[in-house]
This record gives C-alpha cells, structure tokens and sequence, in this order.
C-alpha cells in the first residue's frame, strides 16, 4: 500500500461521523438535561418554580415543571436530541462526501 492511499484511508476514518453513535449521545445530553434542569427547579423551590421553564409546554404537550414533568422531559428532551444529533452526523457526512454506514 502507498503511503497516498494509507494518508486517504486515514482521512476517511477521522472525518467520518458514527450519525447513530452521535444522535444516542445527543439524546442522553438532550434528555438528562432537560430532566436535571427541571429536578433542579422542584428542589430549589420558589414562589414561581420554572416560570420560564415552563414554556416547554408549548411545544412538548404534556411537559410541565413537576417531577412527572421532569420525565415527560426526559422522553422529549432524549428524542429532541437524538434527531438533532442524527441530522447533524448525515449532513456532515454529505458535507465532506463520506456515505454513512449507520
């Protein structure tokens, strides 16, 4: 093998995304956040807990700042990330021209 075809096989490996290993760290990222950020808020208490938060209910039905909330949040927030982070895998690996395997 010449040195040219070891440095493209090299290239290949680095620049190409796992896009299915990349939406399932999306996802933990996505859905324990949302679900520590809401755990944060019924601990910490307050006259108006989440007040801002709480607007996540708008668009993931069912979401409120309560601790069945906190794992509606959970379910949204892993799915939310996980379709995020699987978009941005296949764009990338359109970008740079290297056909997804996963």
């Amino acid at each position: 093998m010449s040195t040219q075809n070891a440095d493209q096989e090299v290239s290949r490996a680095i620049a190409r995304m796992k896009a299915g290993i990349l939406a399932f760290i999306f996802a933990i990222i996505g859905g324990g956040g949302l679900f520590v950020m809401t755990a944060w808020l019924l601990v910490k208490g307050g006259p108006q807990v989440g007040k801002t938060l709480n607007l996540l209910g708008h668009f993931f039905i069912g979401y409120e700042v309560t601790w069945l909330g906190a794992f509606v949040g959970l379910i949204y927030g892993a799915l939310t990330g996980g379709i995020i982070g699987w978009c941005i895998g296949i764009v990338y690996n359109r970008i740079v021209g290297i056909p997804s395997t996963s």
